[in-house]
């Protein structure tokens, strides 16, 4: 590790391990921002993808990659980095990044359906989506529009992406 005063325990750590410490530590001083994936394949090449509670700027991924980089040596194990944020269209992991998206609106797949529609709430449990239908009137012919809303526990979820509306 290039110099550096590396402590001991270090030295008894996989690559893995390292790698992963070292992104606990840089994140801990960028506390919006937050470790949504990281795979390291068999050729070591390390992919971190963040995401943050306002987004992630290009500057938070030099410094997450600067972090990592500084503190590796490519002379124990070479390697190849790369960091970014999860791209428009990823599927949300985190309640963290439910939490960061209400009032913007979804496409989610249950087991059941796919719906679309408006993330009013998300806490550590649930999430409330509300969405509007077409449904066959009780009384008479034709079809009414109709305001739904549907309480969905994290586990019924097996998907969920934000829509990107122009």
């Amino acid at each position: 590790m290039r110099g550096l005063n590396v402590p001991s325990f270090y030295k008894n750590m996989t690559f893995k391990e390292k790698v992963n410490t070292l992104l606990t530590e840089c994140l801990l001083e960028k506390s919006s921002i937050f470790l949504i994936d990281l795979t390291i394949t068999d050729a070591f090449k390390v992919i971190v993808n963040l995401d943050g509670d306002n987004g992630v700027a290009l500057q938070d991924c030099i410094d997450v990659s600067r972090f990592i980089d500084n503190n590796l040596d490519r002379e124990e194990q070479d390697y190849s980095l790369e960091v970014a944020s999860v791209g428009v269209g990823s599927p949300l992991k985190l309640v963290r990044q439910y939490k960061k998206n209400i009032g913007r609106t979804l496409i989610v797949k249950t087991g059941a359906e796919i719906i679309e529609a408006e993330l009013v709430e998300a806490n550590d449990d649930f999430v409330i989506l509300s969405w509007k239908a077409r449904e066959p009137k009780k009384i008479g012919k034709g079809k009414e529009t109709v305001q739904k809303e549907l309480k969905l526990p994290y586990g019924d979820i097996k998907e969920a992406i934000v829509t990107v509306t122009f």
